[in-house]
């Protein structure tokens, strides 16, 4: 790992974990500067920490050691679980985010992701379904990564998953059986127009309406498929 961290910056923000690393959650930053972000984190009054946070230049910081339970994820949910604090890593993106002019992720950015997130996905052995972004596991709450950060990078190099083929079609009669089916894929449904949102959010970013279509029927429909057929790892 040392090759990959560039700045040790301990954060007193973490307990103990309760369940063993099986997610990494991906973030912006959400604030003006990297400095402003990083100088809340390691604030023991903010409650709040990543395991490592990086910078537009591609600085790689660890706050917090991997085996403790830093406070990145709030009250959160996917696949079942609810403590996502415990059973996941979370990686902060240094972007100003939607309130303060969010912008794509810098090449420098990506480039210093890429390896970090490999080799935690390798040494955890964490599914590619699991990589997920906060938008993802609370989606009345939060839109990070957001629609401009590059999935698909990650998909090619198979730390996430792939958008899937659309050749099954949209097979769900209704809004309420996508809405299922969008909580057996992982999601908390509890606020439907948020749920929904944050999907198109990671699996259709160029249309972000909250509203149940063709479209993304026929992508859950595909993702669920591969996931049943054992091709989501």
């Amino acid at each position: 790992m040392s090759e990959l961290v560039h700045r040790e910056t301990p954060s007193p923000n973490w307990n103990e974990r309760h369940l063993g690393i099986s997610m990494v959650v991906l973030h912006y930053t959400g604030m003006r500067t990297g400095e402003e972000a990083l100088e809340r984190m390691l604030d023991p009054e903010a409650e709040v920490s990543a395991h490592y946070m990086i910078e537009e230049d591609g600085t790689v910081f660890r706050l917090v050691d991997e085996d403790k339970r830093a406070w990145h994820a709030g009250k959160s949910f996917w696949r079942g679980q609810r403590d996502i604090n415990s059973a996941s890593i979370g990686i902060e993106l240094v972007n100003p985010g939607h309130e303060w002019g969010y912008r794509p992720f810098t090449d420098a950015q990506m480039s210093s992701l890429l390896p970090l997130l490999g080799d935690i996905v390798k040494r955890y052995d964490i599914p590619r379904a699991n990589v997920v972004g906060h938008s993802d596991i609370a989606p009345a709450r939060k839109e990070d990564p957001g629609e401009l950060f590059d999935w698909e990078m990650l998909s090619e190099r198979r730390l996430a998953l792939p958008r899937p083929s659309l050749s099954l079609g949209n097979l769900f009669d209704n809004d309420g059986s996508f809405l299922l089916a969008l909580e057996r894929f992982g999601y908390d449904i509890s606020d439907g127009r948020a749920a929904v949102t944050a999907f198109q959010r990671r699996w259709r970013p160029h249309k972000l309406d909250g509203e149940i279509d063709g479209e993304i029927g026929a992508i859950l429909c595909a993702l669920l498929l591969d996931r049943d057929e054992g091709r989501t790892r």
